[in-house]
């Protein structure tokens, strides 16, 4: 890694000699014209690098990354005017001085060899600028690149957020859903009921889709109904004869999948907080699908009061809902005197 790193800066000190190269042999030229002196034209040209350089580095550097891509545009405007006053009198120090060697002051040597002053500025000047022009639009890439990394990890994040949350509502709906359910097993269990081997075996299938089906992203629509009414069969035998149960489900394609436990919440709610009248709990359950549209109803007798609460389910429910299926659902809540209603509509895409 050590290596690999060492070599790309040789690369790219290597680079930055052929650059300069290239520039040196460009002011030969432009200074040389009209000039009978080559020799000195070249060393001229050798005496302006060390300027052109650093006024080159200063841009690329410091005032670009620094001052203009951060958008501190006051100082990037003051300091390069800092700069270019500095580059002129650098420039002028530089012009005289080699002059001087290269003439030992024979000024009628000089004919153009010195051009005009304002000219070799404007050389200076200009590869600057190209360079920085350059240096800015790689900036930008790279800042271009950065924002677009940036975005995606912020993306993966709020992925993995929304996972966990996920995780964190299916754990709160599980021991909610096995604590009601155990709970009626024990009581049969208690009474050596001949039904308590079917009530085992019922939870021992919901157990299975528990435990292996529930972290699936989906599962067939099919699936859940089946498990929604071992559900169903585990309440009724422990209401017996206080439960009105109805269920129906039409139309619905076996090529239909939904996020698994996403209507069991529903129907143990109703069960749990439903209320028995007439010492009769009603629940009518009504499962609808029209193509990839899915109508799912839930009603039962219920007892309106100011500190009803409407449980974990639920809540979690309305959650769950709202990540995995934003904008594909409504969910309408209808409280009565006498009954709680619960009615969703979800738009779903074939399996």
């Amino acid at each position: 890694m050590q290596n690999l790193q060492l070599t790309k800066e040789l690369k790219r000190v290597l680079l930055h000699i052929i650059f300069w190269c290239c520039i040196l042999l460009f002011f030969s030229s432009i200074f040389g014209v009209g000039n009978t002196i080559d020799i000195n034209v070249f060393y001229f040209s050798l005496f302006l690098m060390p300027v052109t350089i650093g006024a080159t580095y200063v841009s690329i550097y410091k005032l670009l990354p620094d001052y203009l891509i951060t958008k501190r545009y006051f100082l990037f405007g003051l300091y390069s005017i800092y700069t270019l006053i500095i580059l002129v009198f650098a420039v002028i120090f530089s012009v005289f001085f080699a002059l001087a060697v290269l003439t030992d002051f024979k000024f009628a040597k000089m004919t153009t060899l010195s051009k005009s002053g304002i000219f070799i500025i404007t050389s200076i000047c200009l590869v600057v600028i190209i360079v920085s022009a350059f240096k800015l639009l790689k900036l930008n890439l790279n800042q271009s690149r950065h924002n677009a990394d940036l975005e995606a990890k912020i993306l993966e994040a709020q992925l993995k957020l929304k996972e966990q949350e996920l995780k964190y509502l299916k754990m709160q709906i599980h021991p909610h859903f096995l604590f009601n359910t155990l709970n009626t097993i024990y009581g049969f269990a208690l009474k050596k009921s001949e039904q308590t081997p079917e009530m085992i075996l019922k939870l021992s299938n919901l157990l299975d889709y528990l435990l292996y089906q529930v972290d699936k992203p989906s599962v067939v629509l099919d699936e859940e109904i089946n498990h929604i009414k071992d559900y169903i069969s585990l309440e009724e035998t422990r209401f017996n004869d206080t439960l009105n149960i109805s269920f129906k489900d039409s139309n619905c394609s076996e090529t239909l999948s939904v996020a698994p436990m996403l209507f069991l919440p529903f129907i143990e709610n109703s069960f749990k907080h439903g209320k028995i009248e007439k010492g009769v709990l009603t629940i009518d359950i009504s499962f609808k699908c029209n193509d990839s549209i899915i109508y799912f109803n839930i009603k039962n007798s219920h007892a309106k009061s100011s500190d009803n609460k409407s449980g974990i389910g639920l809540e979690n429910i309305k959650k769950r809902l709202e990540l995995l299926y934003k904008n594909q659902y409504t969910l309408d809540i209808i409280e009565s005197e006498h009954h709680f209603e619960v009615q969703l509509k979800l738009l779903l895409d074939h399996a």
